[in-house]
Formats: C-alpha cells, sequence, structure tokens
C-alpha cells in the first residue's frame, strides 16, 4: 500500500531540501503544501491596472489554493512590493517568514491591450524559476490569471496545469411537479466564474461530454414533452445544437472517441442495451457488446483509443468490463462488494475512476487490471466522476442528504482536498 500511495503523490507533493531547487518529495504517504508568497500584482501607477493586478492576484491566490498543493502567506507579512520583486528580490527576508516560493508580477499597457509580466523564484536557491509575458484585452484578465496559476502550478509539479479549463454540467432548477423542472446545459470556468446556459430548459437534457478539443459538447435531449430523446451535438464556437438524426431505440451516454471522429454509446432496444459505435461523418452505428439479456452501458475509451471500459450486469450486478475498442465479450476487472457505475478512464491512462454503490455511494479509482481500488469520497448520493484534463483531479455529482440539494464536489487522487464547486443552482452530470 505504501509503494502505491508514493507513486500516487509523486507528483503532488513538495518539500524543501537544503541547496536543492524547490522539487516533488514524498514523506510517508502525506505532504505539506508548499508555501508561496503572491505579491500583488502592480500597475504602475495606473489606478485601473492597481485594481487589475489587485483583481489577477486574488483569482491567481484562488487557484493554487484551491488544489491544496500550497499555502498562501498572509500578504500582511509580505517585505517587498510587487515591482521590488520583479527587479531584486530581498530572499534572505522572505525566507524569515518562511516563504519557500515568491511571485511578482507587473501590468502595463500596451496599445489597447495590458500586458501582464510575472515571474516565479525559488526562495532557498535564489533562483528564477519561470516567468511569462502575456497580452490580452482588460477583459480577459480572468483567464490571464488562470493561465499565470498554471504556469506556477506546471512548473512546480511536473504536471499540465487545469485551472484555464472549463466545466460543463446540467443545471437543475424548479420543483419535481410534472412540467415544473428544468435541465439546462450549463458551462462555467472551473472556478465557478463566467458561467452561462447553452439550453433554454424546454427539455430534459443529461449527460454531456466535451469533445477532445472542447469545441463540442455531446450530450442527450429528451426533446418535446421529453417523449423524443436523441443525441445531439452543441458546437461552442457556432452556439448551437444538432440533432444526430433518428436512431431506433433509447440512446444513453454518450462519450467522444480520443480523435473526436465518432461517439461510443449506449443503445436500449428489445430489452437489451448494448455499446455502440458512431460514426460522426456518416452516422452509422456497428454494434460492439452482443451479451443476451444484459445492461452494457457507460462506455469510456482509453486515451489510446485501443480499449473501452463499462458497466455490465451480465454477471448478475453491475461491474466493470474492458473490451477492445472494436468490441468482443469483455473482460471483468472488478471484484469488490457492491455495485460498479460510471467508469471514466484518467487522461493518463494510469488509473480508471468509479461510483460504487455499498451502503452507501462511493468514489474510487482502480488500475486498468482491477488492482489496487481505493475509495477517496463517500457520501449520501455521489455519481458521475469526471477527471480534471491533467489526471490529477476527480469531479462529480454530490447529494448531502435526502433533503439537500444536488451539486458538484472534487476531490484529488489520494482522497484529500475535497471541495464544493459554486453554481447558481442545483448541479449534476459535471464533465470537465
Amino acid at each position: 500500500m505504501k509503494k502505491i500511495l508514493a507513486a500516487l503523490l509523486m507528483l503532488m507533493c513538495f518539500a524543501y531540501h537544503a541547496k536543492a531547487e524547490l522539487r516533488i518529495d514524498v514523506t510517508e504517504g502525506t505532504f505539506k503544501p508548499v508555501p508561496i508568497a503572491i505579491t500583488p500584482f502592480d500597475g504602475g501607477g495606473d489606478p485601473q491596472l492597481a485594481q487589475l493586478g489587485q483583481d489577477i492576484t486574488k483569482v491567481i491566490m484562488n487557484d493554487l489554493q484551491s488544489c491544496g498543493l500550497f499555502k498562501i502567506v498572509d500578504p500582511n507579512a509580505h517585505i517587498q512590493s510587487a515591482r521590488d520583486v520583479m527587479s531584486n528580490p530581498r530572499f534572505p527576508d522572505w525566507k524569515l517568514i518562511n516563504a519557500e516560493a515568491l511571485v511578482g508580477g507587473l501590468l502595463k499597457r500596451s496599445g489597447s491591450q495590458v500586458q501582464v509580466d510575472f515571474r516565479l523564484f525559488d526562495v532557498f536557491t535564489e533562483s528564477q524559476l519561470t516567468g511569462l509575458s502575456l497580452g490580452t484585452d482588460a477583459s480577459n484578465w480572468r483567464r490571464v490569471a488562470h493561465q499565470v496559476a498554471d504556469a506556477i502550478y506546471e512548473r512546480m509539479t511536473g504536471d499540465k496545469g487545469y485551472f484555464d479549463t472549463k466545466i460543463v454540467y446540467i443545471a437543475e432548477s424548479g420543483r419535481e411537479l410534472k412540467g415544473h423542472r428544468k435541465y439546462r446545459l450549463a458551462i462555467m470556468d472551473q472556478d465557478g466564474e463566467n458561467h452561462a446556459y447553452l439550453s433554454a430548459g424546454n427539455s430534459m437534457v443529461l449527460t454531456p461530454r466535451f469533445s477532445p478539443d472542447r469545441t463540442k459538447i455531446a450530450y442527450l435531449d429528451f426533446g418535446k414533452n421529453n417523449k423524443a430523446p436523441n443525441l445531439h451535438i452543441f458546437d461552442l464556437a457556432k452556439g448551437h445544437s444538432e440533432s444526430l438524426g433518428a436512431i431506433k431505440g433509447l440512446k444513453m451516454t454518450p462519450r467522444f472517441s480520443p480523435d473526436g471522429s465518432h461517439l461510443v454509446l449506449s443503445v436500449a432496444e428489445g430489452g437489451v442495451t448494448s455499446l455502440y459505435r458512431m460514426d460522426l461523418g456518416s452516422k452509422k452505428l456497428t454494434r460492439l457488446t452482443t451479451s443476451s439479456g444484459a445492461i452494457d452501458v457507460s462506455p469510456c475509451y482509453d486515451p489510446e483509443g485501443k480499449q473501452i471500459v463499462y458497466s455490465s450486469d451480465r454477471g448478475g450486478k453491475p461491474q466493470l468490463y474492458i473490451s477492445d475498442a472494436g468490441g468482443g465479450g469483455g473482460t471483468r476487472i472488478s471484484f469488490g462488494k457492491g455495485w460498479y457505475h460510471n467508469p471514466v478512464w484518467s487522461p493518463r491512462g494510469d488509473l480508471i475512476a468509479f461510483t460504487k454503490q455499498d451502503g452507501g455511494f462511493y468514489i474510487g479509482v482502480m488500475r486498468p487490471d482491477g488492482s489496487g481500488e481505493r475509495l477517496i469520497a463517500s457520501g449520501y448520493l455521489l455519481e458521475g466522476p469526471s477527471w480534471s484534463p491533467n489526471g490529477r483531479e476527480i469531479i462529480y455529482t454530490c447529494q448531502d442528504t435526502a433533503q439537500s440539494k444536488a451539486g458538484l464536489e472534487s476531490v484529488d487522487i489520494v482522497g484529500f482536498n475535497k471541495r464544493k464547486l459554486k453554481t447558481p443552482g442545483e448541479a449534476t452530470y459535471p464533465t470537465w
């Protein structure tokens, strides 16, 4: 078990060693967040830029603190301004307040745009780790802040950052009475900001999934009076949705292939639910599983598109199976107590996340061969896990009690740093 935890924490834990650059370290399955001082970005005497600098700094702090790997040094303890840090950081003084990493930033106007410069320093080696110069419209300041946070995260962990990303989900509102419940396709930044609705709520929508290039969303739309379920694809650039055409049977749980050329999905017809592949060009359907009387659902490709993991009750209760991408009988990989649902392959290919029902609800992970199963979150109702693009966080639907409203929650892959995500109302079926 210690070896498993060590491997999982390898890229998530930090510690300082004398005369060594800040680097990842493992200490008995635990880690200590890195103290990082982020000085308020300097606007060079321009009041508007000064406010913009404060706003950018706040978002960077929130991003880094939210991942659980960084501890923000109290700004009241700072001993230099951002401008001084950018030109001549006094590293011995920053050591005295226990800062291990240091960030400074400047803003200036460049024609109609704003230029944002920042530098990240290792306090103990007294060296610069990275820096960026980003030009943008002032209205795009929030995204620039996420990009700076990503650059810091990447340099200090070796993993891609995930702060400049989007989450699509189903926004639910209204009473459960017939015709009074609204289900809308919604999208937001990963920190809950820049929220927008993509559908009007005139019909029920479920299970939205991003395309690999994040420009399209596949989902299930139940149509007029919720009596005509069909697959749709929403084009984010064009701002509208398109039906994939009439398909016999109930279509469920669509998900894009890694190259974006087709979907893998479930189709229920005649008491059997099987997996199918749909070519997005020809709209041709190819059946992948043929188990008699079984329910095969929630398919998901591995990152290379060579295998598919899914849930099936062919053995009596829902368990996880893996088949070649071209179809076949499938190999069972889950053997624990309870029911297994909603498997999702990590973008890194090393783990599969799933929902488990056994007395309560759990979010868990296991290796693709079924070994190393670990439950990392539990609750009254948890379902629908989805990976962050770097494979280090998992987001899912969470309901704390029978009376509480459904919302979104995330947790890292070792079960630490659980946090609620901000949404305007009830939220389900998130995809990162």
